[in-house]
């Protein structure tokens, strides 16, 4: 790659809203130089110029299941009825079809403003159960999906070892995720190995929760990992986990994580929906970043984040799209602040005081939550950081007489992906006129993936 100058008629930068903004990038698409100005000999993209967004929390695999899962079944349908339909779809995937399915979601992903993606892979091995030769074949094909769409990624393979609390045997349905220390760090190892060779690529780990792993067992395998390497894990999704926990372990799952576990910023506490007080300040005090999905969230049930007093405690946010039922920045940010209004019979809830933009207050939290979530560096328009940025389209007619802070609310409170005009990652241009680069060849390749699935 060489280097590359944009221009950008209005841009957000951590200094504010700025016009006539040109950007420089070294070869490797990492910004070395904001300047406002003309912009001689730049490539000029009109629109208004935001950071793209991290994505902290993906199961690509889940993509095939939208809109497959929303007919009501005999008795009261809940997460855990979800739970064995998804464990169906996973059980038929091959690592070509994964390759598919992920590239084609990355492709979604990028097209609604993310530019880097946290996936949190557990199908390690064969339908069968039986290993793959390659122990990260799995992961390895996500990765191959990732440089097909030119995202970010941060590859977090799930170790999971037991079906429930107090280390309970698995089910047969998880047959694909089980691991134990030994190999799990062997598709570690080999990820790793990878990363090295591609600047787009991080590598951390997912504990997949703590009904799937014991404390003692996690800190054996984090006592392998490099100091930095990040750490995803869910808790306290639903209240029958809770529930669970404390019949088994006589703690809540955030209590038990906070306790057990030295956290810190380096760790990712998927959802953490059902938190007393005392949890949601020892959380935010914490340092770890809340990996909230709210569209998912609410498709499954689970509940309301504590976003208000969380926030209030200045506890770090990152927003990812889970199991794909919507993929959208704009949308997740939205449900989040219309779940603490719908709680609270509230406004603007998350503005974070009198006169700011509720938009533009969750949106720089969620850069900032997510980049340091996925150790990527992303989510400013400034020098150190890389080119990843979205374009709105500033012609479109919601967008008409707004600027600044009103086009990003209008962005996220009505337009959606609609505004998404163009995305650069790494000074790549990906997206052009909402079209991405490789979406007919992507998209080719899925519905061959599909029709294999349905024979």
């Amino acid at each position: 790659m060489q280097a590359t100058r944009f221009h950008f008629a209005h841009a957000l930068t951590p200094e504010g809203w700025s016009t006539g903004v040109t950007v420089e990038c070294d070869s490797h698409g990492i910004i070395t130089r904001v300047a406002i100005g003309s912009g001689a000999g730049a490539e000029r993209l009109s629109g208004i110029a935001v950071p793209a967004m991290p994505n902290v929390h993906s199961h690509a695999h889940q993509r095939l299941m939208v809109g497959l899962a929303e007919r009501a079944g005999p008795g009261s349908d809940s997460f855990w009825t979800w739970r064995e339909t998804m464990y169906g779809f996973a059980l038929r995937l091959s690592p070509e079809d994964l390759e598919a399915v992920a590239a084609q979601l990355y492709v979604e992903m990028l097209k609604a403003g993310f530019s880097a993606v946290g996936e949190f892979q557990y199908l390690h091995h064969q339908p069968d159960g039986a290993p793959y030769a390659d122990p990260a074949e799995m992961s390895l094909r996500c990765l191959a999906a990732a440089d097909r769409a030119g995202i970010g990624v941060t590859m977090l393979p799930t170790l999971y070892a037991h079906g429930g609390f107090g280390g309970q045997s698995p089910v047969p349905a998880q047959r694909r995720f089980i691991n134990g220390v030994e190999r799990f760090l062997k598709i570690v190892e080999r990820l790793t190995g990878e990363a090295g060779q591609n600047a787009l690529r991080r590598t951390g780990i997912s504990p997949h929760s703590l009904r799937a792993v014991t404390p003692e067992l996690l800190r054996e395998v984090i006592a392998a990992l490099p100091l930095e390497a990040p750490i995803h894990i869910h808790v306290a999704e639903q209240v029958r986990e809770v529930e669970d926990c404390l019949a088994s372990c006589g703690r809540r799952p955030v209590e038990m994580l906070i306790s057990e576990l030295d956290l810190s910023d380096r760790w990712t506490t998927i959802h953490a929906t059902h938190m007393t007080a005392a949890e949601t300040r020892a959380l935010a005090g914490s340092g770890a970043i809340a990996g909230l999905c709210p569209t998912t969230e609410a498709n499954l049930g689970d509940g309301i984040f504590p976003a208000v007093g969380y926030m209030a405690a200045d506890g770090a946010i990152a927003i990812g799209s889970d199991s794909h039922i919507s993929v959208s920045p704009a949308e997740d940010l939205r449900s989040l602040e219309y779940s603490q209004r719908l709680r609270d019979r509230s406004r603007n809830a998350l503005a974070g005081g009198a006169g700011h933009s509720t938009g533009r207050t969750l949106y720089e939290a969620a850069l900032r939550g997510g980049a340091r979530s996925l150790r990527q560096p992303m989510g400013a328009i400034a020098p150190g950081y890389r080119c990843d940025v979205v374009m709105l389209d500033a012609d479109h007619p919601l967008l008409a007489g707004r600027s600044g802070d009103a086009a990003l609310d209008t962005w996220i409170f009505s337009g959606g992906n609609a505004l998404v005009k163009d995305v650069l990652v790494a000074g790549r241009h990906i997206v052009k006129d909402r079209h991405h680069i490789h979406e007919e060849a992507v998209a080719r390749d899925y519905r061959a993936a599909i029709r294999r699935l349905e024979t």
